[in-house]
């Protein structure tokens, strides 16, 4: 029972797996974040862009 334990304690797949899990949901969040920010400043670009030409965009 005592070997049991101790390989318990040693063991780190589990570890492992959260520790990939975490930095997944960063790297998804990172990229949920971009590309919320990236929609904003393509929308504003092309509005600016059709302001210049003379172009009426409707506001969504």
């Amino acid at each position: 029972m005592k070997r049991l334990i101790a390989r318990f304690i040693k063991d780190e797949r589990g570890a492992t797996a959260i520790e990939y899990g975490l930095i997944a949901g960063l790297i998804a969040l990172a990229i949920a974040a971009s590309a919320g920010s990236l929609g904003t400043n393509l929308k504003d670009g092309f509005q600016n862009l059709a302001n210049k030409v003379g172009v009426w965009l409707p506001k969504p």
